[in-house]
């Protein structure tokens, strides 16, 4: 595993779905409410793990019958955020081990930021409700704002800024080839979690060079 403590890396930046916390269920619920309230097929879980990643537009370009030229499309996103932001997320939890990391990472002092493609209140309320204080800052997709979703790289430089890092001493950790690219985009390093919604071997031919299989691991190579 490749060592990046000669860098000197102070702030870790995360992904958050896939990376952090495990939402695949309650995003299958949320996608599968929008689409049987307009009479559309539901999708299955691993059908979801596999369109999730690049915001919710492109998820529901994916998921709907006729993409984004479908008539009930933005009504299909508009129903997805009022379910997701009203349920109580049961079934969304942090992944093992990352609670312990984050602790970790608090006490010896790294700044710690999120930027996901997950919109930015339901991006804000997860981290909110599962990490309180253990994430600095964090940002989702807020187009409105100037937030464009990655891989543009606009979100990592906003977390670098309110958290007064340097871009040299950043890295990004991530499930997906978004992620990776995201990294690239933003010229700094990317390590690539193993417990996400992608595999390793997509994750290799994407790109990927630094791979974790538990959060623990991470400690050691930063």
């Amino acid at each position: 595993m490749q060592n990046l403590k000669n860098l000197k890396i102070d702030t870790l930046i995360f992904d958050l779905d896939g990376t952090l916390i495990d939402t695949v269920d309650d995003l299958t619920d949320s996608v599968n409410y929008a689409l049987n309230y307009f009479n559309y097929p539901v999708k299955t879980k691993d059908e979801i793990r596999l369109a999730v990643g690049f915001g919710v537009s492109k998820l529901f370009e994916n998921v709907l019958p006729s993409g984004v030229s479908d008539k009930r499309f933005m009504e299909c996103i508009e129903k997805f955020k009022e379910f997701y932001t009203t349920i109580e997320k049961s079934k969304t939890h942090p992944y093992e081990g990352i609670i312990e990391l984050l602790k970790t990472l608090k006490e010896k002092n790294y700044k710690t930021g999120v930027v996901s493609n997950k919109f930015n209140i339901a991006t804000k309320m997860n981290c909110k409700k599962f990490f309180d204080d253990l994430i600095d800052y964090a940002i989702g997709e807020d187009e409105a704002n100037g937030i464009i979703r990655k891989p543009n790289p606009i979100g990592v430089y906003k977390v670098i800024e309110k958290l007064n890092s340097k871009i040299e001493n950043c890295i990004y950790l991530g499930d997906s080839d978004v992620d990776i690219q995201t990294a690239k985009n933003a010229n700094i390093p990317c390590i690539s979690v193993l417990w996400g919604f992608r595999s390793k071997e997509f994750l290799i031919k994407s790109g990927g060079e630094i791979f974790v299989s538990k959060p623990g691991e991470i400690l050691d190579i930063i």
